[in-house]
């Protein structure tokens, strides 16, 4: 994984150099990552082991930052921090909370993150022994995935933040944000692993259906639509492959359009996520045109969720695109 140094003590990168301090330049455009030095934090980070050497040979106090995009990792980050509890619809930004719903010794990231897993009828993340988790200095804890193969990129937020936000005191490091690496020591403590797994294990599929839903993906242009037949044609029959591609795919938009039942607490993003994921396998299987099966996710999600169709179609391309990378063969192997 790409690495860069934080500063003895502490879990921040060291100073630039004094020519960075002075000048102001975008960190892309900065040659001395390419010198051999640490400067502009986690734009820094590299696999080079003659440079990773040489940093702590140079200061072997560093502690070490982990650059998530490159490291392909997506860690939620659960907070403590002392804080007066927001209004009730900022817990979990875009799921309504009912007024009658009691929210007493609610105070923390790992309460709402309790309950949006209980929302969704999914066990907390960060009771999952199956991955790595980190507990950090303030009591708080970095649950590490891997993030999906082939997927779009996934955003940072602070969990404090009005625009981008998985749930309240629960931020994402992933693209363009670093996570302090286990075994790291600060003033305030170590960055100590947990029992269970020590290495990363696959986002799961309702975090990632949240994520879209949240505004971390970022927009995928819409999906190409099949052209109309011409008139005069005779309409061919249906190959078997594609027949059974809709059988596969009507119970899973089923489960969709029965969202329309309930406005909320019906795993809406989690199904609708499954369906896409299936159906990108069964498209890249040759089974069913992409512009179908961007069709046919789209009625079934606007009819249970009309006012949300941008959020919509933010989880149908990304499973879309993820499943592609799982071809499908209802009548062989994937």
């Amino acid at each position: 994984m790409p690495v860069h140094p934080l500063a003895p003590g502490t879990k921040t990168p060291p100073a630039n150099c004094a020519r960075c301090r002075e000048h102001h330049h975008a960190p892309a455009a900065c040659a001395c990552p390419g010198e051999g030095r640490w400067c502009h934090g986690f734009h820094a980070a590299t696999t080079d082991t003659g440079v990773i050497r040489d940093w702590w040979r140079r200061e072997p106090r560093f502690g070490v930052g982990v650059s998530c995009g490159p490291a392909g990792l997506v860690v939620i980050d659960v907070d403590t921090h002392p804080a007066p509890l927001p209004d009730r619809q900022r817990l979990l930004p875009g799921i309504p909370i009912d007024e009658r719903v009691d929210l007493s010794g609610l105070g923390s990231g790992y309460d709402t993150l309790a309950l949006l897993a209980a929302l969704r009828r999914r066990p907390d993340p960060a009771q999952d022994a199956g991955t790595l988790r980190v507990r950090t200095p303030s009591g708080g804890l970095h649950i590490w995935y891997r993030a999906p193969l082939g997927g779009p990129a996934v955003r940072s937020s602070s969990g404090n933040g009005t625009r981008t936000a998985l749930a309240w005191q629960v931020d994402v490091r992933a693209t363009g944000g670093y996570i302090v690496a286990p075994g790291t020591r600060t003033a305030d403590g170590g960055y100590d692993p947990l029992p269970g797994s020590r290495t990363p294990a696959p986002l799961p599929l309702w975090l990632n259906a949240e994520l879209a839903r949240t505004g971390h993906h970022p927009a995928l242009p819409a999906p190409q639509r099949a052209a109309a037949p011409r008139r005069g044609r005779t309409r061919t029959t249906r190959a078997n492959g594609t027949d059974d591609a809709h059988r596969i795919l009507a119970p899973l938009l089923a489960e969709v359009r029965d969202c329309a039942q309930a406005p909320s607490g019906t795993a809406f993003s989690e199904k609708l996520n499954r369906a896409a994921f299936t159906a990108g396998g069964l498209a890249a299987g040759g089974h069913i045109t992409p512009a179908e099966c961007a069709d046919l996710l789209t009625e079934a999600a606007n009819a249970a969720r009309p006012g949300q169709s941008r959020r919509s179609q933010l989880v149908i391309d990304s499973a879309l695109r993820a499943g592609s990378h799982r071809p499908i063969h209802p009548k062989g192997r994937s």
